[in-house]
């Protein structure tokens, strides 16, 4: 196992470990932390058309972030995974309900039937999902890529943000790259803006 690897792995064993001593009750105190941090951002507010993510394991919940959104009228696009492209389509969403199914796989994304295909250019703002967070911008994902690929095709003027628990930043991860950093991450404490 490369050195890259071992540092990851590390990293997230520490980060499950901080996440343990939680209770359930200081989990959702947290999370409704975050979802009002992250919805009274000036950058998420101003957005026309915000990429969003519908959580899967152990990432932070995102259903009433995606149905408050709506709400109030904002543009949301889902992504829909191509497991066998290895690659994500960018579907734009207006019923929470009503435009996502349940894959084979068990997922729920934007139904390609019913909901219209966005192009990355329209994106202003960029919800990526993460595990681990530093300070400058660095994440490990759950290492399947898709992410990461969609992170360098993104326009420069996109704003790539992150959400996580206060728990979830770490000291330094090490990256092959960090083409692959978002560029601002919300926690349950603070705003972190890449160093």
């Amino acid at each position: 196992m490369s050195d890259a690897k071992n540092s990851k792995k590390s990293v997230l064993n520490e980060v499950m470990e901080r996440l343990a001593t939680l209770t359930e009750e200081e989990m959702a105190e947290k999370q409704s932390a975050i979802e009002s941090n992250l919805l009274t951002f000036a950058n998420f507010l101003e957005s026309e058309l915000a990429l969003l993510y519908i959580n899967r394991n152990s990432e932070i919940p995102t259903e009433k972030i995606i149905r408050t959104s709506l709400d109030v009228g904002k543009g949301i696009v889902l992504p829909a995974y191509s497991e066998s492209k290895h690659s994500i389509t960018l579907l734009r969403v207006t019923d929470y309900d009503a435009d996502l199914l349940t894959t084979e796989a068990g997922v729920l994304e934007p139904n390609p039937a019913t909901c219209k295909k966005i192009p990355l250019d329209l994106i202003d703002i960029a919800l990526i999902p993460g595990l681990a967070f530093d300070e400058k911008g660095g994440r490990v994902g759950f290492g399947e890529g898709f992410y990461n690929k969609l992170i360098t095709k993104l326009p420069e003027t996109t704003r790539k943000v992150s959400i996580a628990f206060e728990e979830q930043i770490v000291d330094a991860i090490q990256m092959d790259s960090r083409k692959y950093n978002v560029d601002i991450i919300i926690t349950d404490k603070r705003t972190i803006f890449k160093i």
